[in-house]
C-alpha cells in the first residue's frame, strides 16, 4: 500500500524547492571517524589498542585474525594497514550505552559467519567489507544521548515513543496532548546521519521502563562493501510498560553494496511505537536483494497508529524515500526544508507511510518530469509546476492518485509538457482558480472528475507556441487519425497521440466550469454533464492556417472555409474569394481553418478545434447539455492598419471545427448552445468564416415498439457562417448531420415519421416521408400513431373519436337531424318551437312591466327619469347658495381616460382663475393632481387581458378603476392637498377653494374652482365676469357603451339658473341628449349635423329668448388627437348674424401660456374678432398644434376630423339613427331572436365539439362564455323597467358585439380545418374536409347577431326620443318662468359699499346681491416706491407683544423653511415660512438676535417685512444649562416612549431644544 501525502499549505510568501530525476554532484566531505561529540559516555579519548591487545593473532599492519569473544567498557579504537579478519561466532561487545568501536584498517574487513559486533556506534573504515551470513554490526537500544535542544524523547507518562527520522507514536488523543510523542531532528544531516536515537516515553511514573535509542552504524569502504548479515540500528522494546525508542542511523559510503542481508534502523516497540531512524546509501550500484528498514516500531496500546516511519536517503540517486514497511500509522514524517543544490530526483512515499510537508511550503517546481504516486492528493491554494525546459525527450509526467483528489482556493497543476493523472477515485476542482493545464492532458480511470464553477480544464497552452505543437500534424492532413475514432485502451498520454486534451475511462463527468484544448477527447466515459454555466469549448484553438485557408490579398481578407465556403473579403472594391469546404459531411474529423493576415505581428485568426466525445466501440451513454459545447472561429475585432498605421481591409473569420459525437442519448436543455459557427470578419470588409461540421453518430437505434427518441433538443444548434463586416460576405452555413436511420424515422435526430406518413428505405431525408394515400380513409377518421414510425405503405387509421359509430363515423348532431327526417324537416320543427316560445317570452314581459311603458306619464316624473344622474361633490352633497355665489371657474382634465391616456390638467392656470392661485404652487398641484390621476401599470394589463379574454368584464373593469381614480382625486383634493395654490387665506384654511367631480360615464372630470371671500372687490367682479361664455363639455365618446351625453349637475343649474329657470335648461338637456344618443365618433361629420340644426331650430329659439345662446363646439385637444366636443353658453348681448359662422379660439405662439386653459375664457366680443372663413375648418394638424378649441357649424364641420375605429369593424352594426314606433313589436322580434340566437349557438357548439375538441374550446373560450352570454344579458334587459333597461340594453349589445368575435372564431376555425388543414393533414381533419356545410350554423348565427344588434339599439333609440319628445313639446312661457325661478339673496352689506363695485355686479348677476368681501374693510396697500429704499421696514409680531413695530434696520436675516434667507430693502416680494432658529437684525454695527420657534414672514414689494412668530425669545436671555436639561430629559422621554402621542411630543421637545442648542453654540 502507498502511503497518504498531505500537502497542507500556508498562504505565505516561500521560497520553493525543486526535484530533479537528473542527480546532482557526488556527496564530497570529509570522512570524520570520530570528535568529541563521538565520545559517547567517555571522559577520554577512545582507546587505541593492537592485534594483540585484542587476543588476535597476527599484525593489524598485515592481517590480524581475531579468534575469541572480546569486551569492552569503554571506546576503542583499531588502527592498522593491513587486514583484519574476524572468525565465525566470535563477539565483539561493548555493551555500554554510547560505546564506540572504530576499526579504520587499510585492507579489507570480513566478519565470519554469526561474528557481531555490538557497541552503542560502530565505525569501520577499509577497502572492502564482508559479512558473511547471520553475522551482524548491532547497534540496537545502545544509543547515547541525542543531540541537544531536540525533542526526541517524550515528555509525560503517557508511554509515546521516541522519534528521530519519523515521529514517535502516541496512543493518548485529546485537546490537552498532542498526537505523537518524541519529534524528529537531524533532518539538516539527512545525507550523512550520525545521531543516536531517542528513549520511549514511561508509562508509569513508578517504573521508569522505556525503550531505549538505536545506536549509530558508519560504514566508509573504498570499493566494495558485501552484507549477507544484518545491520541495526533499531529502537529498543519497552512492550506495554513504555513508550518504543526511535531507531539510530547508519551511513554506509562506498562504491558498490552487494549481498541479500538486512539494513535496518526502525523503531522500537511498546505502548507507542518508536520512530524510524534515518539511512543513508552513497553507492554508486546497489544490489536490489539488499533489504533497508526505517518503519516504525509497533504500538501495543493502539496498534494501528504504529511510529511513523524514518527516512531512507540514496546520495547516489539524490532521492528519499519513506517507507513503513505496511505497518499502519496516523503518525506523519515532517519532511522540512528541501535542498535547492543539489536538486533532489525523486521523493517517494510508500508502504502505508505518512508524510507531512510543512505550512511553509506552496509551491512544487519540477524541472523535467514528475512521477507523484500516493493515495490522496489535497491541495489548498498551492501549485505543481513542471518544466519540461522546451526538451521533447522528457518522459511524460504522472500524477497517480489512488483514491481523492482535490484541488481548493486556487491550487493549480501545470506543465509545459505532457501530463497524465491517473486515479481510482475522484477528481475535484472545486472553485475559482483551480486548474489543471499541460501541452499534452490525460484524466483517467477516476470514478468521476469534477470541474467546479471557476475552475479550468486546459490542454494545450494559450501560447501559439503550445496550439501550434499539438495541431501542425493534422492541419495539412486530409485523413482522419485512428486514434480518434478508436482509440486506445490504455489511456496514455504520448507525443504520438492525436489529442491535446483527453478524458479516459471515466464513470461520470461533471462540468460546472471551463474545459478547453485544441483536440478535446472523451473516452469511455458513461455520462457527461454539462450545466448551465459549464462550457466545454475548442473555440479559436484550431489550425491558423489549413486546407481551407482564409487569404489575404488585394487589401482584403476573406474568411476560412470547411464545412462552409468562407465569405469573401471586400475592400475598396477588391474582392478575396473565401476559403474553400474540405472533410467529409457523413464522417468529420478535420480541424477549423485560420485566415491569414497582412502582417505576421497581428498573426493570423484561428480556426475552432475538434471536440470528440465517445467512439465506435464505446459510445458516451448520455450527453446532458445544460451550457455550452462549441467549437467555433475566432473573429479578429480589431482593425487592421499597415506600416504608416493607415487602416486596411479587415481579415477574415476563422471557419468553425468539428464536433464528433458518438451517443446513445442527447439531452439539450433550454438556453443551452451547441455551436461550430464561423468567425466573424474583421473590421472594414472581412469576409466571415465558414460553418463547421457537426455528426452525431447514434449507438442504438431501436425500431418499431422498442423505439425511443435519441434526442430532446429544447437548446439551440448553430452550424451558420460567421458574419462580414462592413460589406464582406457571410461565410456559408456548416453541415449538421446524422447517421441514417433506419426505416419509419427521419432526420438528424432519428425521429418518428409525422403521422400520416411512411418511409420504407433507409436515410435521414425528411422527404423520404411520403404521405400514405387516402383513397380507403373513410369520413371522419385519421391515421393514428405508430409507434417507431410507420415503414409500410399501408397505414393504419382509426375514427377521430371513439363516439363515432363505425362504419361511417356519424355525430350525434347528425343522427339528431336524420331523427327528424333529415335538415329541412329539423329546421322546420326547429324555428315552430323558437316562435311559440319567442311569443310567450314576449308576452310575459310586457304584462308584468307594462307599468313601466306606460305608467306615470306626467311630465315631472319622465323628467325625473330622463335627467342624468351625476357623480360630483357639488351635487351628491347639494350645492349650496354660498358655491354658486364663490364659484369662479370649472377647470375640465384633459384626455380620454384611458389607461394609456389617463386624465390630465394643462400646467399654466386659465384666465379666469389667474387671480386667485399662485402660478408656481399651482404648476406643483398641477404636477401632484396628474400623478394622482395616472394609472398604474398592472391596471392597463389586467384591461388588456380582459380585453382579449371577455370584452364587456374589460369595460366594467375600466369602468371600475376610472371610478376608484375619481374617488381618489376626491379625496386627494378634499383631505389631503393643502390648497396651497389658493391666494385666499380663507380657502387655504378651510380646504374649500377647490372640488373636483364628474360625469355619471367617468368620461368627463372637473375641478371647481371657489372665491374664499377674502378677495378685494374688485379681483371677485373679474373673476366673476369670466364665466361667460361657460365651456361645457358632454361626457362620453360617441360610442354604443358611451354616448355623448351633457350631464348638469346641481351647480351648472344654479349657475345658469340666474339666467334660465332651471325647467327650461333641464329640457333643453333632455332634447340635446336625445339627439346626442345618435352621434357615433366613427361618423362625426354626418351625425352632428342634425344635432347642430336642432340646436338651431328647438334649442337656441328657447334659450334666447332668456338671454342665453349655445353654440356647439370641440375642446381640450391632446398631443394624441383626442379632443371632447361641448356647448359654449353665452350670456348677454351678441351679434345674431354669427349664428352661422365658424368661430374658433386658439393660442399664438407668443402668448404668455397663462392664456391657455382647458376652456377658452373670452368675451363674446374678442371671440367674433377671431372668426375663421368658411371653408378653413379645424383640421387635425391644428388641434395637435395646440388649438385648444373651436365652434362647430354645418361649415367647419366638414373639416373636422375623427380616427376611425379600425379594431371593431362591426360598428356599423350598432350604427342607427332612425328610431321605430313599436316596441312590442320589437320585443316579440327580440325575444323570438333571443331564443334562436340560443338555440343556433347550442346547435353549433355540439357541431365544432364534434368536429374536433380544439375547435370548440376556440370557439367558446377566445373570449370567455361570450357566446353563451348574450341570452342571460338580453333576458334580463328584456325582463328589467325603464329606469335599468337603458344600461341593460348596453350591456346585452356589447356581449352581443363581442360574441361576435367567437362567431368569427368560428369561421376560421372551420376555414383552417377544411382548407388548410385538409391539404397538409387530411387524415387528421378529415372529417372537417368532408363536411362541406359546416359553415351553416356560424353564418346563421352571424345573421342572428347582427338583426339583433340593430333591433336593439332602434329600440333604446326609440325609447329615448319618445321621452325627449314628450319634454320638448310642451309650451315655454318665458317671461312666467323667469319670473317664477328668480332668486333673491340678500346680504348685509355695510353703507359704505363702493357703489362701482355694486354696478359692476349687477351687470354680471342682476339676480343676485353683491356679497360682503374683505376687502370692503381694508385699507388700501401702500404704492411700490419707484426707487429702492436705503432702509428695510420691519414689523415683528408675537400673538402677545410687538417687539418691533415700524424699525428701519439695514438687514433681517430669518430662518426660513428653505434655509437661512438674507433680507435687504428692495427684496422680492415672497411668503416665507418659518422654522425653529435664529433671526438676526442688523442696525449699522448692532445685531439684535432672537430665537424663533416657528411662523411666517411676509416681504413686500415696497421694502416692508412682516414677521409672525408663535414665540420667539432674544438670545441673550436664554440659559444654556437649561436647554442642556431640557434636552436631556425629552431625549429620556423619547427613548421610553411607548405611545403615538407620548413619541410625536418627545420628537417636537427634542427638536426645539437641539435648534436652541446649536443657536447657542453655533
Amino acid at each position: 500500500m502507498l502511503g497518504l501525502v498531505f500537502l497542507c499549505v500556508l498562504l505565505v510568501s516561500t521560497p520553493c524547492f525543486s526535484l530533479s530525476q537528473y542527480g546532482g554532484s557526488e556527496f564530497e566531505s570529509s570522512v570524520r571517524l570520530f570528535s568529541d561529540e563521538d565520545s559517547g559516555n567517555s571522559t577520554s579519548s577512545p582507546i587505541s589498542v593492537t592485534c594483540q591487545d585484542l587476543d588476535g593473532v597476527g599484525s593489524l599492519n598485515t592481517t590480524c585474525t581475531l579468534n575469541s569473544d572480546l569486551r569492552f567498557d569503554s571506546d576503542v579504537y583499531v588502527y592498522g594497514t593491513g587486514n583484519l579478519n574476524i572468525l565465525a561466532h566470535v563477539l565483539v561487545n561493548c555493551p555500554i550505552e554510547g560505546c564506540m568501536i572504530i576499526f579504520n584498517v587499510s585492507g579489507t574487513i570480513h566478519l565470519g559467519q554469526s561474528a557481531r559486533i555490538v557497541a552503542g556506534s560502530v565505525v569501520f573504515s577499509a577497502i572492502n567489507l564482508t559479512m558473511d551470513s547471520n553475522s551482524s554490526i548491532y547497534t540496537t537500544a545502545l544509543a547515547g544521548p541525542p543531540p541537544s535542544q531536540t525533542s526526541g524523547t517524550p515528555y509525560g507518562s503517557d508511554g509515546a515513543g521516541g522519534g528521530h527520522g519519523g515521529r514517535g507514536a502516541s496512543c493518548v488523543k485529546s485537546n490537552k496532548t498532542t498526537y505523537w510523542g518524541g519529534d524528529v531532528y537531524a533532518w539538516s544531516s539527512l545525507h550523512d546521519p550520525w545521531s543516536y536515537g531517542s528513549e520511549g516515553g514511561v508509562k508509569l511514573s513508578t517504573k521508569n521502563i522505556r525503550g531505549k535509542g538505536g545506536g549509530r552504524v558508519r560504514l566508509l569502504l573504498k570499493d566494495t562493501v558485501h552484507v549477507n548479515g544484518t545491520v541495526y540500528a533499531d529502537g529498543g522494546d519497552a512492550g506495554e510498560e513504555g513508550g518504543g525508542g526511535s531507531g539510530g542511523s547508519i551511513c554506509i559510503r562506498a562504491v558498490k553494496l552487494k549481498g541479500y542481508g538486512k539494513i535496518s534502523a526502525s523503531g522500537g516497540r511498546g505502548w507507542g511505537g518508536g520512530g524510524g531512524g534515518r539511512i543513508s546509501l552513497d553507492c554508486y550500484s546497489i544490489q536490489e536483494d539488499v533489504k533497508v528498514f526505517v518503519h516504525g516500531g509497533a504500538s501495543v496500546g493502539c496498534p494501528k497508529n504504529a511510529g511513523a516511519a524514518g527516512t531512507y536517503f540514496n546520495a547516489e540517486l539524490v532521492s528519499l524515500r519513506v517507507g513503513n514497511d505496511n505497518m499502519t500509522t496516523e503518525t506523519e514524517t515532517p519532511l522540512l526544508d528541501f535542498p535547492t543544490r543539489p536538486l533532489w530526483s525523486n521523493i517517494y512515499v510508500d508502504n502505508n507511510a505518512k508524510v507531512l510537508v510543512p505550512l511553509l511550503w506552496t509551491r512544487m517546481q519540477v524541472f523535467g518530469a514528475l512521477r507523484l504516486v500516493t493515495k490522496m492528493l489535497l491541495m489548498l491554494n498551492s501549485v505543481i509546476q513542471i518544466d519540461g525546459e522546451g526538451n521533447p525527450a522528457v518522459p511524460s509526467s504522472v500524477l497517480e492518485v489512488r483514491n481523492l483528489a482535490v484541488l481548493r482556493g486556487k491550487s493549480v497543476i501545470t506543465s509545459n509538457a505532457n501530463l497524465g493523472v491517473y486515479g481510482q477515485g475522484m477528481l475535484t476542482l472545486s472553485g475559482p482558480g483551480d486548474a489543471i493545464k499541460g501541452q499534452r492532458l490525460s484524466l483517467s480511470q477516476f470514478y468521476n472528475i469534477t470541474v467546479g464553477p471557476g475552475s479550468l480544464l486546459q490542454a494545450p497552452l494559450d501560447d501559439y507556441e503550445s496550439k501550434n505543437a499539438v495541431t501542425q500534424t493534422l492541419c495539412e492532413s486530409k485523413t482522419c487519425p485512428i486514434d480518434l475514432i478508436s482509440p486506445p485502451d490504455d489511456c496514455h498520454v504520448n507525443y504520438t497521440l492525436s489529442f491535446s486534451l483527453q478524458i479516459c475511462r471515466v464513470e461520470d463527468i461533471l462540468v460546472i466550469g471551463l474545459v478547453k484544448g485544441s483536440i478535446i477527447q472523451i473516452h469511455r466515459a458513461r455520462t457527461v454533464v454539462v450545466t448551465d454555466d459549464g462550457l466545454i469549448t475548442a473555440t479559436g484553438f484550431g489550425c491558423s492556417g489549413g486546407l481551407g485557408k482564409g487569404l489575404y490579398s488585394n487589401g482584403a481578407g476573406s474568411g476560412a472555409g470547411h464545412g462552409g465556403r468562407g465569405g469573401s473579403g471586400i475592400f475598396n472594391g477588391r474582392v478575396c474569394n473565401g476559403g474553400h469546404t474540405y472533410g467529409d459531411p457523413d464522417f468529420p474529423c478535420e480541424l477549423g481553418s485560420g485566415a491569414e493576415s497582412p502582417d505576421k505581428s497581428y498573426g493570423n485568426v484561428t480556426g475552432g478545434g475538434m471536440i470528440v466525445i465517445g467512439s465506435i466501440q464505446f459510445p458516451l451513454l448520455t450527453l446532458n447539455l445544460c451550457g455550452s459545447l462549441s467549437s467555433d472561429g475566432q473573429s479578429l475585432w480589431k482593425p487592421t492598419a499597415n506600416g504608416n498605421r493607415s487602416l486596411v481591409g479587415g481579415v477574415g473569420g476563422g471557419s468553425g471545427g468539428t464536433i464528433l459525437l458518438f451517443l446513445q442519448m442527447l439531452e439539450l436543455s433550454k438556453n443551452s448552445s451547441l455551436s461550430v459557427r464561423g468567425g466573424r470578419g474583421g473590421p472594414l470588409g472581412g469576409g466571415g468564416g465558414g460553418g463547421g461540421r457537426l455528426h452525431f453518430h447514434w449507438d442504438m437505434l431501436h425500431t418499431g415498439d422498442e423505439y425511443s427518441p435519441v434526442a430532446v433538443v429544447k437548446g439551440s444548434i448553430s452550424n451558420r457562417g460567421g458574419a462580414g463586416d462592413n460589406g464582406g460576405r457571410f461565410g456559408e452555413e456548416g453541415t449538421m448531420t446524422g447517421k441514417k436511420c433506419p426505416k419509419g424515422l427521419y432526420g438528424t435526430f432519428c425521429l418518428e415519421c409525422p403521422i400520416g406518413t411512411y418511409k420504407n428505405v433507409e436515410g435521414s431525408d425528411k422527404r423520404l416521408c411520403t404521405p400514405c394515400p387516402p383513397d380507403h380513409l373513410p369520413s371522419r377518421a385519421k391515421f393514428v400513431y405508430v409507434r417507431g414510425g410507420v415503414s409500410e405503405p399501408v397505414c393504419p387509421y382509426k375514427c377521430v373519436s371513439d363516439k363515432y359509430r363505425l362504419p361511417n363515423c356519424y355525430t350525434p348532431l347528425e343522427e339528431l337531424v336524420y331523427t327528424f327526417g333529415g335538415p329541412l324537416p329539423f329546421t322546420l320543427l326547429l324555428s315552430c318551437v323558437v316562435v311559440v316560445l319567442g311569443l310567450l317570452l314576449s308576452t310575459l314581459s310586457i304584462k308584468l312591466l307594462r307599468l313601466s311603458f306606460y305608467g306615470a306619464n306626467s311630465i315631472e316624473h319622465q323628467s325625473a327619469h330622463c335627467l342624468p344622474h351625476l357623480l360630483s361633490l357639488s351635487e351628491v352633497r347639494g350645492a349650496k347658495s354660498e358655491d354658486t355665489q364663490t364659484h369662479a371657474y370649472r377647470m375640465y382634465f384633459m384626455g380620454p381616460n384611458t389607461f394609456r391616456e389617463p386624465w390630465h390638467l394643462p400646467y399654466s392656470p386659465p384666465d379666469a382663475i389667474i387671480e386667485i392661485v399662485y402660478e408656481d404652487a399651482f404648476n406643483r398641484f398641477i404636477d401632484e393632481i396628474n400623478s394622482t390621476a395616472a394609472y398604474d401599470w398592472w391596471e392597463g394589463s389586467v384591461h388588456s387581458i380582459l380585453s382579449v379574454l371577455a370584452n364587456p368584464c374589460a369595460w366594467s373593469w375600466k369602468q371600475w378603476r376610472r371610478r376608484r381614480k375619481i374617488h381618489r382625486l376626491q379625496e386627494y383634493v378634499k383631505s389631503q392637498y393643502d390648497h396651497s395654490c389658493l391666494r385666499s387665506c380663507r380657502s387655504r384654511a378651510l380646504y374649500k377653494g377647490m372640488k373636483v367631480g364628474a360625469t355619471p360615464d367617468l368620461m368627463v372630470a372637473y375641478i371647481d374652482f371657489f372665491l374664499g371671500g377674502d378677495e378685494k372687490r374688485v379681483d371677485m367682479v373679474s373673476i366673476i365676469q369670466k364665466r361667460f361664455p361657460m365651456c361645457i363639455l358632454f361626457g362620453g365618446h360617441g360610442s354604443y357603451m358611451s354616448p355623448y351625453s351633457l350631464h348638469s349637475d346641481t351647480l351648472l343649474t344654479n349657475l345658469l339658473g340666474q339666467h334660465i329657470p332651471p325647467s327650461v335648461w333641464h329640457r333643453f338637456v333632455a332634447g340635446l341628449n336625445a339627439q346626442l344618443r345618435t352621434v357615433r365618433h366613427g361618423s362625426i361629420r354626418s351625425a352632428l349635423l342634425p344635432v347642430i340644426r336642432w340646436i338651431n331650430s328647438h334649442g337656441n329659439p328657447q334659450l334666447e329668448f332668456h338671454g342665453v345662446r349655445i353654440e356647439l363646439g370641440w375642446f381640450q385637444a391632446t398631443a394624441s388627437g383626442y379632443y371632447q366636443l361641448g356647448i359654449l353658453v353665452f350670456v348677454g348681448d351678441f351679434p345674431l348674424n354669427t349664428v352661422n359662422r365658424s368661430l374658433s379660439f386658439s393660442r399664438s405662439d407668443d402668448e404668455s401660456p397663462r392664456n391657455s386653459s382647458a376652456c377658452p375664457s373670452k368675451s363674446l366680443i374678442e371671440l367674433q374678432q377671431n372668426l375663421i372663413q368658411p371653408g378653413h375648418g379645424l383640421s387635425r394638424k391644428r388641434i395637435n398644434g395646440g388649438i385648444n378649441g373651436g365652434l362647430i357649424n354645418e361649415i367647419s364641420l366638414e373639416s373636422l376630423e375623427y380616427r376611425r375605429d379600425l379594431l371593431f369593424p362591426f360598428s356599423l352594426l350598432l350604427n342607427n339613427t332612425r328610431p321605430v314606433g313599436r316596441q312590442d313589436t320589437l320585443l316579440r322580434l327580440i325575444s323570438i331572436l333571443l331564443l334562436a340566437d340560443l338555440s343556433v349557438t347550442l346547435l353549433a357548439l355540439l357541431q365544432f365539439y364534434w368536429l374536433a375538441i380544439a375547435a370548440f374550446l376556440a370557439i367558446l373560450l377566445i373570449l370567455p362564455l361570450s357566446l353563451l352570454c348574450p341570452f342571460p344579458a338580453g333576458l334580463n334587459a328584456l325582463l328589467s323597467k325603464e329606469m335599468r333597461r337603458a344600461s341593460l340594453t348596453r350591456i346585452y349589445g356589447l356581449w352581443n358585439a363581442t360574441s361576435l368575435t367567437n362567431v368569427i372564431v368560428a369561421f376560421i376555425c372551420g376555414v383552417i380545418h377544411s382548407g388548410f388543414f385538409s391539404d397538409e393533414l387530411p387524415n387528421i381533419w378529415n372529417a372537417i374536409r368532408d363536411d362541406d356545410r359546416w359553415w351553416v350554423l356560424p353564418t346563421i348565427l352571424l345573421l342572428l347577431k347582427s338583426i339583433q344588434a340593430r333591433d336593439e339599439n332602434h329600440h333604446q333609440i326609440a325609447a329615448m326620443l319618445k321621452q325627449a319628445s314628450r319634454l320638448l313639446s310642451r309650451s315655454v312661457a318665458a317671461a312666467s318662468y323667469k319670473s317664477a325661478t328668480t332668486r333673491a339673496f340678500s346680504t348685509e352689506l355695510p353703507s359704505t359699499i363702493d357703489s362701482t363695485f355694486v354696478e359692476a355686479w349687477k351687470k354680471v348677476a342682476p339676480n343676485m346681491d353683491p356679497p360682503q368681501t374683505p376687502s370692503s374693510f381694508m385699507k388700501p396697500r401702500p404704492s411700490t416706491p419707484s426707487s429702492i429704499p436705503t432702509k428695510l421696514t420691519v414689523n415683528f409680531v408675537l400673538p402677545y407683544t410687538s417687539e418691533l413695530t415700524g424699525k428701519e434696520v439695514d438687514m433681517v436675516i430669518i430662518p426660513a423653511s428653505t434655509g437661512q434667507m438674507g433680507v435687504l430693502p428692495g427684496h422680492v416680494p415672497t411668503i416665507a415660512e418659518l422654522k425653529p432658529g435664529i433671526m438676526s437684525v442688523h442696525e449699522g454695527t448692532d445685531v439684535k438676535k432672537y430665537f424663533l420657534s416657528s411662523g411666517f414672514a411676509f416681504l413686500h414689494a415696497n421694502s416692508v417685512a412682516d414677521i409672525i412668530a408663535v414665540e420667539a425669545v432674544p438670545l441673550d436671555h436664554i440659559d444654556p444649562s437649561q436647554v442642556q436639561k431640557g434636552l436631556a430629559e425629552f431625549q429620556q422621554k423619547l427613548a421610553s416612549a411607548t405611545t403615538d402621542l407620548e413619541k410625536a411630543e418627545a420628537q417636537i421637545g427634542v427638536e426645539v431644544h437641539s435648534a436652541i442648542n446649536a443657536a447657542l453654540s453655533g
